[in-house]
C-alpha cells in the first residue's frame, strides 16, 4: 500500500481473501440458497425478498472482509471504522430479515441427520443462555461496549496488537450486531420476544448514544487510538484528520441503518395495532361490546331520570 487509497483500491482482492469471515459468508449463503431451493422444488412458498436480503448480507460480509478494504482496515482508523459499522449495523439487519431460523425449520428434512439438526435448534430456543443473550439488558450494553469500551476505555490498541486480534474483533462486531438486531427485527421463533415499544426504545437509545460517540471522535484534538497513527502517516495522511473522518462515518453512515430499522419497527407496530383493532371490531359486531353496552345503558338511565 503506497499513498492514499482511492475508491478503486478498496475493491481489489485482499492480500489473504480466504480468511475466516469471507469463507463463513460463502458457506452461509450456500446453505441458505440450498434451503430455499429445496422449498421451491417441493412447491412450498419462500420469499424471494428474504433470500435476496440474506444473500446480500453474506455478500457484504465477504466484501468488507475479503476485499482490499480489509488490508486498509489494518492501516487507517477511518477504514476500520467503516468495517466495524458495516459489520455491526448494516449486515445484521440484512441477515435477520432473511429469517434464517424459519428457513431452517421449514427446509430441514424430518429424517436422518435432519432430525438431529431440528432437535438442536429447538434445544437452542429453550436454552436459558439464549434468553439471556437476546435480552436488551445484555445485547444493548454489549453493542455499545464495542464503541465506548474499545475507544474511550482504550482497549482497542492492546486487542489489535494480539495476533489475530483484528479478525477476532471483526467476528465480535458481527456477533454483537446480530444479537442486538434479532430481538428488534426478527420474525423467527425466539425464546423471548420484545414488545414493539421496547424495540423502538432500544433503537432510539442506541441511536442517541451512537451519535454522541461519533461527535466525540470528530471533536477530539488528540488521538484516541494510537495503533493506526504510524501506518496512516506512512500513507501521507494526517492521523487526526483520519480520526475525524472515522467520527463522521460513525455519526452519518452509522445512523442510516438505525433509522431504517426504526421505520420498519414503527410500520410493524402500526400494522399490528391495526390488525388487533380490526379483530376487536369484528368481535364486537358479532358478540357485542360490554363496555359500550354498559355506557349506553348509563346514558339511557340518565335520559330516563330527566
Amino acid at each position: 500500500m503506497n499513498g492514499a487509497p482511492d475508491f478503486a483500491d478498496y475493491l481489489l482482492p485482499a492480500a489473504s481473501p480466504f480468511t475466516l469471515l469471507p469463507v463463513t459468508a460463502t458457506l452461509m449463503a450456500s446453505v441458505y440458497v440450498l434451503g430455499a431451493l429445496r422449498l421451491w422444488r417441493h412447491r412450498r412458498r419462500w420469499s424471494v425478498w428474504r433470500t435476496v436480503s440474506f444473500v446480500s448480507g453474506c455478500a457484504s460480509l465477504a466484501a468488507v472482509t475479503g476485499l482490499a478494504v480489509e488490508d486498509y482496515g489494518t492501516a487507517l482508523l477511518s477504514v476500520f471504522m467503516f468495517q466495524q459499522l458495516t459489520l455491526m449495523m448494516a449486515i445484521p439487519p440484512l441477515l435477520v430479515l432473511g429469517s434464517p431460523g424459519t428457513l431452517l425449520l421449514r427446509a430441514t428434512p424430518h429424517r436422518g441427520a435432519g432430525i438431529v439438526i431440528l432437535r438442536l435448534a429447538h434445544a437452542a430456543l429453550r436454552w436459558r443462555v439464549s434468553r439471556w443473550a437476546l435480552s436488551p439488558w445484555v445485547a444493548l450494553p454489549a453493542y455499545l461496549a464495542a464503541f465506548y469500551g474499545l475507544y474511550i476505555a482504550e482497549l482497542l490498541d492492546p486487542v489489535v496488537a494480539i495476533p489475530g486480534g483484528h479478525t477476532a474483533l471483526e467476528a465480535a462486531f458481527l456477533v454483537s450486531g446480530i444479537l442486538f438486531t434479532i430481538p428488534v427485527l426478527s420474525t423467527d421463533p425466539l425464546p423471548v420476544r420484545m414488545s414493539h415499544g421496547g424495540r423502538a426504545l432500544d433503537l432510539f437509545a442506541e441511536a442517541a448514544l451512537h451519535a454522541f460517540f461519533g461527535v466525540f471522535l470528530m471533536m477530539a484534538t488528540t488521538l484516541v487510538v494510537g495503533t493506526f497513527a504510524e501506518s496512516t502517516a506512512a500513507l501521507g495522511l494526517d492521523p487526526i484528520e483520519d480520526q475525524r473522518v472515522a467520527g463522521g462515518l460513525a455519526w452519518s453512515y452509522g445512523e442510516a441503518p438505525t433509522l431504517i430499522m426504526i421505520l420498519i419497527v414503527m410500520h410493524r407496530w402500526f400494522r399490528h395495532d391495526s390488525v388487533r383493532d380490526a379483530a376487536a371490531g369484528r368481535w364486537a359486531d358479532a358478540h357485542g361490546d360490554p363496555e359500550l353496552d354498559e355506557y349506553n345503558q348509563y346514558l339511557r338511565r340518565l335520559g330516563g331520570g330527566t
